[in-house]
């Protein structure tokens, strides 16, 4: 279930809006023309490259109630109820702002470089112990999907757990004043959209943007290991609470013993001594998001038993930390969905760690949006693979060869192999790998690496 109105009612919702047609009442919105829009309010986005407006008959075609239309468009359907707008984009955009107004449950945004969508999952799992809990789908976590992640919440959602994602300045801050979050997580700076943001430092401040649309109440969740978001809440006379993260004991949220293994991990933390926390989602930066998580859980009264309770139901969205094993006995660690320095040396470490593998391997994608030091960055992570002894690396783009380079001065130089075509870097693979080897496999998204895991996984 989503979004209930009568058209009338849409019209209040968007300012300056006008209605031309029966008063019929939509179940959900969407701007996709080509699914079943059976009930739907369809809108139709303008881009640089299209304009979904010529896709309107084929909307109403697919069962759309009605449809919002630009006031510039000619071309108006006659056999549809149509919604006037300016903008449809700051139409859908005022939509989900006055559907949140007119809904009384609480909404936490989340954001960070890395983590976004495992923390979303650990703490829409942990919720859900005490309450109805809506989240981001997917990666709708921008000035379009936000909206439409919230207007696809049933109107008897108790929580909205928002992704908040961004390129450059400002994003953020439009994000979280159309969401009002009651809680905010900032869970780590990392190197991504270096080179929109220009340093560390312009990615903490971009990240910050985040309180702007804070609730007077509200608690802004900060990782206390990092040093430019200690500097960027100092001093702050804030209207809401900051409250930290991370291992170090500096922090109001941190863990005082943890035990790791191939299942997950489980954890004590310093305000919870009684409690032995499990969690079966592998890496120890996923102990870090749980973290935040707890600190939010607690700011809407869960208790110990409740958060406890609510990490055991967990589900994970695919390809982030996901271990398989195929026939062979060959481990893969599927962590193809994204990776940038900070998420690449926390999954190159965790596998280190790892007992009772006869080889390891890394399948490392190139990284991208790291800016001017992108090649001095996936240099750093030819060392890191060096230094965490592993036995063989395979690099597949552009980039990530300069990682190759890096780790063949200290390696055996057959060993560390660099590919522009995918295809052969499969073959190849496929061919070395052994029963009871490890791989781990990681790149950026556009790298489609999880094309390497699925050969994996078939290889019989």
């Amino acid at each position: 279930m989503s979004i209930v109105r009568t058209l009338s009612q849409i019209v209040h919702m968007i300012p300056g809006s006008e209605l031309k047609g029966e008063d019929l009442t939509i179940n959900g919105v969407s701007t996709d023309s080509r699914v079943d829009l059976t009930g739907k309010l369809f809108i139709p986005l303008i881009g640089e490259k299209f304009d979904a407006h010529q896709f309107l008959p084929q909307a109403i075609e697919n069962g759309a109630s009605a449809v919002l239309c630009s006031r510039k468009f000619i071309n108006v359907p006659t056999n549809a109820s149509v919604i006037f707008v300016e903008d449809t984009l700051e139409a859908l955009q005022h939509l989900a702002k006055s559907y949140l107004s007119e809904w009384n449950g609480k909404v936490v945004g989340i954001t960070g470089s890395n983590g976004k969508t495992s923390t979303k999952d650990i703490l829409t799992s942990i919720l859900s112990a005490k309450y109805k809990v809506h989240k981001t789908q997917g990666n709708f976590n921008n000035h379009i999907g936000l909206p439409l992640t919230v207007l696809a919440m049933s109107e008897d959602t108790e929580v909205a757990v928002l992704e908040m994602g961004m390129s450059n300045f400002g994003e953020i801050e439009f994000l979280s004043n159309l969401a009002e979050p009651d809680a905010a997580i900032i869970t780590n700076i990392g190197e991504s959209h270096m080179q929109e943001l220009g340093s560390r430092a312009g990615i903490a401040k971009a990240k910050l943007e985040i309180a702007s649309g804070l609730s007077k109440s509200g608690l802004l969740v900060i990782n206390g290991d990092e040093p430019l978001l200690i500097e960027g809440t100092k001093d702050k006379n804030s209207i809401y609470t900051i409250e930290s993260f991370g291992f170090n004991e500096s922090n109001d949220v941190y863990p005082t013993f943890i035990e790791m293994s191939e299942s997950g991990s489980e954890f004590v933390i310093n305000n919870a001594k009684d409690f032995r926390f499990k969690l079966g989602v592998l890496g120890k930066h996923n102990i870090s998001n749980t973290l935040a998580a707890i600190a939010v859980a607690r700011k809407f009264s869960l208790t110990w038993d409740e958060i406890s309770s609510g990490m055991q139901n967990l589900e994970m969205t695919k390809m982030r930390m996901e271990l398989l094993k195929n026939e062979n006995g060959i481990t893969i660690i599927n962590d193809a969905y994204n990776a940038s320095v900070t998420s690449m040396k926390a999954a190159l470490l965790f596998a280190s760690e790892l007992k009772g593998y006869n080889r390891k391997f890394v399948v490392f994608g190139d990284m991208l949006e790291l800016g001017d030091q992108e090649i001095a960055f996936h240099e750093e992570i030819g060392e890191e693979v060096v230094n965490l002894h592993f036995d063989f690396l395979y690099t597949f783009g552009p980039l990530s060869k300069f990682a190759a380079t890096s780790a063949f001065e200290q390696m055996d130089s057959s060993k560390v192999k660099s590919f522009d075509d995918k295809n052969k870097l499969i073959e190849d693979l496929l061919q070395q790998v052994q029963p009871k080897d490890l791989v781990l496999v990681k790149g950026s998204r556009g790298m489609k690496l999880e094309e390497v895991v699925n050969a994996l996984v078939k290889l019989t």
